[in-house]
């Protein structure tokens, strides 16, 4: 589960002083197209580290970018196809790159590498591209049979019929998440999860006959496998060595065999054994068994995130979405995470939900801060701020979970965002920006801790209720859920009493922008016309449409007019914690009892219409700023010296790569599918 960045994250002045101090000399901008802009983030204390770190975090690194090709795949059929022929015709071109045509073709080619695909990140709608057929269909006759990525017995106009369709065509393969309950959401999404011809009602029945309710340890069905039909049955494609994507994985599994080798630990070394295993069979049970031993090493300096992980990529919230992380610890920011974490059973107690609903003894909550050192599949290029490991209900019960928070990450989205003007076209008055100023960034920093460390990891399924029960509305209620949890615990004034947070009406800062996030500024990555799809934003919404619709009696939240404009006004924080803890009792009690019904009326009716009046006004305020509504980041590449021997003397981080170069050197050195 993790924690995407808010749709803008507001940066307290004194805070970004003192990073700029510190990073005066780091350049954080790197690209601007369409809707998103790209980033570079740094790797403080990277050359602090031993050798021997250094050496393992590089394998790491390096098993992370070679399962690039597996998310590309996930995400669409034809994306690898599309991917190469992009990538060779933008490398041999030779016509006017002036050219309004050759422009459009280089946005669209950026936004393809950003999506992992032919779909947005993060609405999941398929690109329209600007330049025209006739210049795609002339590019392609330019270039040389070598450099076209056919399938066996394909042709040139073969390749181009196949594609273009799937290319220009509004109505191929629109969206590659549909996540409408009133359809079938397998049916009409256009990700690579499922075969041709698989039916939403046949994956259910085909799940449903395999779960054991009364089992106790349940696998995470689906998780890494691709159901197809084969001569008219229903069955599994699964991801491992000898299966779907086995020369991807192969390459994984080259490089932490690499890693294993200069683990920092026993504990370590177990565990990334444990998860070769899984790779090389696909036997989930030994994922369950990696994901203990995981979630057990609580001493490892060094730590990474490497697999079928975060399932917001499938309608049905089952298959797992390719992702790595690879981290090291920040431990002087981590003293406020573990100071988080050791007071869990206090925070699990104290939570306004249903006692039958709460864990009455919780395990294994670690948390802790760290620096990212390197993002790949779904966390590339747009990446979380949080995350909290593993999935699996019954492990987070009897083992526990992990939780960190990627601090040079959010230390990069906040220089990117000074002096921008946010505040000053959205918030409401001088006192509340002030407010802001002082206290946003350590809030915002604590959202995530609890979000992650305690929201995800708190409350209890009650016996036989199937984990995913509440089917394509799962992952929205889940985030809903970690941030309820977050939201009405920044206000409780035991984080004072553990010494995280010193003033007691700091909280209000995060209350207000989540407010005015949830109902005005995330407005601003919606086309007009179009409904809420993904599910930290209907999260959002939700939590901000509900407590304005239940607190408008005491007008507890109101949006008024000001000069013309919309704004959000909070007249009572104590209220709005109120109902904050109403909502989370009532969503905790909707998970635990796998009540789809009720979930569903919840996100119908808060999460996904937009009001197209307020939409027009917030895209029309955004368009006086400078303000690209995504951002993402590329990754430092990782220098190598060796010796006479080749033996390695030393790791450096260079961040001079462009973005292109970046996604070209990634195709030629990491391509494991084909083409």
């Amino acid at each position: 589960m993790k924690n995407l960045l808010p749709a803008m994250l507001l940066v307290p002045a004194m805070s970004m002083q003192a990073v700029a101090a510190e990073n005066k000399d780091f350049n954080y901008h790197v690209d601007n197209f369409a809707d998103i802009e790209v980033l570079r983030y740094e790797v403080p204390e990277f050359n602090a580290l031993s050798l021997k770190q250094k050496e393992m975090i590089y394998y790491l690194s390096q098993a992370a970018q070679a399962g690039r090709d597996i998310i590309w795949d996930q995400n669409g059929k034809y994306n690898l196809q599309i991917r190469k022929l992009l990538e060779e015709i933008y490398e041999q071109y030779s016509g006017d790159k002036n050219s309004d045509d050759y422009k459009a073709f280089e946005k669209y080619l950026k936004q393809v590498w950003f999506g992992n695909g032919i779909h947005h990140h993060y609405s999941t709608e398929k690109f329209i591209p600007e330049f025209s057929q006739t210049f795609f269909e002339t590019q392609v006759s330019e270039l040389p049979d070598q450099s076209l990525p056919l399938i066996e017995g394909q042709t040139r106009e073969e390749l181009i019929a196949t594609l273009i369709p799937v290319i220009f065509d509004p109505t191929v393969m629109s969206k590659r998440v549909n996540q409408d309950g009133t359809q079938d959401v397998v049916a009409t999404s256009a990700n690579n999860l499922y075969g041709d011809g698989v039916t939403q009602a046949e994956v259910e029945s085909y799940y449903d006959a395999l779960k054991n309710p009364s089992d106790e340890t349940p696998i995470s069905y689906g998780l890494n496998a691709k159901i197809i039909k084969e001569n008219g049955k229903i069955k599994e494609d699964v991801y491992h060595l000898n299966g779907l994507y086995g020369p991807a994985i192969g390459k994984i599994i080259y490089w932490l065999d690499k890693a294993k080798g200069v683990a920092e630990n026993d504990a370590q070394r177990e565990y990334i054994t444990k998860l070769i295993d899984f790779y090389i069979t696909g036997d989930l049970r030994l994922f369950d068994e990696y994901s203990i031993l995981w979630v057990d090493d609580t001493k490892s300096d060094i730590d990474f995130v490497n697999g079928f992980i975060e399932s917001y990529g499938d309608p049905l919230g089952m298959t797992g979405s390719w992702e790595s992380y690879v981290n090291f610890k920040n431990h002087e920011a981590s003293e406020r995470t573990e100071t988080i974490s050791a007071n869990a059973q206090w925070f699990e107690d104290h939570s306004p939900v249903d006692p039958k609903f709460k864990k009455p003894e919780v395990k294994g909550i670690t948390a802790k801060v760290i620096t990212a050192a390197m993002l790949a599949g779904d966390a590339y290029p747009s990446t979380a701020i949080g995350i909290n490991l593993p999935n699996a209900n019954w492990i987070r019960a009897a083992h526990g979970s992990k939780s960190v928070t990627l601090e040079n990450i959010t230390e990069a989205y906040a220089m990117a965002s000074k002096g921008n003007g946010f505040n000053e076209e959205f918030v409401i008055d001088q006192p509340t920006i002030d407010l802001m100023d002082n206290w946003l960034y350590i809030t915002d920093m604590l959202h995530t801790d609890l979000h992650e460390c305690l929201g995800h990891g708190s409350g209890r399924l009650l016996p036989g209720v199937d984990p995913d029960a509440l089917k394509e509305n799962g992952s929205t209620l889940e985030e809903a859920r970690a941030d309820l949890f977050a939201l009405y615990y920044l206000a409780d004034p035991k984080l004072q009493e553990i010494g995280v947070l010193t003033d007691p009406n700091a909280y209000k800062a995060e209350y207000y922008k989540y407010m005015l996030n949830g109902l005005l500024t995330q407005l601003n990555r919606i086309e007009p016309g179009k409904d809420i799809e993904e599910a930290h934003m209907r999260n959002r919404q939700l939590i901000a449409k509900w407590v304005l619709d239940h607190g408008r009696k005491d007008k507890v939240v109101e949006l008024v007019k000001k000069n013309g404009k919309t704004y959000v006004k909070i007249n009572d924080y104590n209220k709005m914690r109120i109902l904050l803890g109403e909502l989370l009792a009532e969503i905790q009690r909707i998970k635990s009892e796998g009540d789809y019904k009720a979930g569903n009326d919840l996100v119908q009716k808060y999460a996904v219409k937009v009001d197209p009046k307020l939409h027009k006004e917030v895209l029309e305020r955004y368009s006086t700023l400078d303000i690209p509504p995504y951002r993402g980041f590329i990754n430092p590449v990782y220098v190598v010296a060796t010796d006479d021997n080749g033996m390695i003397t030393d790791i450096t981080l260079d961040y001079s790569e462009t973005y292109p170069e970046q996604m070209l050197r990634l195709s030629r050195d990491f391509t494991t599918l084909g083409y």
